[in-house]
């Protein structure tokens, strides 16, 4: 199975993600983490850290979608911290549309991290109108 950890900079905005996603997908397979330890705006690589341990715990593999720049920056030093290189993937996608389609073809039987790392880099490609 193929987990989901979006990183956003607001702790609301990745909760909402994650709401959307899986109401979506009819799964709870997204761990949503964002903001400071303080409440802040902005990302830390040890809340990341904590999020892919605990979608890994259930998961064999994780696709991770980020909002901002150096949410992309936290989530690589995260993957290297909690040591899971091998297990970790960072999308290059938009972080709502992306996480979505991650989590709707996550929930196919045959779902594999390359599956739902494509569908989730797709999303680069949808219109709105």
């Amino acid at each position: 199975m193929v987990g989901i950890v979006v990183v956003s900079h607001s702790e609301e905005v990745a909760r909402g993600i994650k709401v959307i996603a899986e109401e979506m997908s009819g799964a709870d397979t997204v761990h949503a983490v964002g903001g400071t330890a303080d409440g802040r705006i902005g990302t830390t690589p040890d809340t990341i850290v904590d999020a892919l341990e605990a979608a890994l715990s259930d998961n064999d593999a994780v696709v991770v979608t980020v909002d901002l720049g150096s949410a992309v920056m936290n989530a690589e030093l995260a993957i290297e911290m909690a040591g899971v290189e091998s297990a970790a993937v960072i999308a290059d996608a938009p972080v709502l549309e992306g996480t979505v389609n991650a989590a709707v073809t996550a929930t196919a039987p045959d779902a594999t991290q390359e599956s739902v790392l494509a569908a989730a880099t797709d999303a680069r490609d949808l219109s709105k109108l």
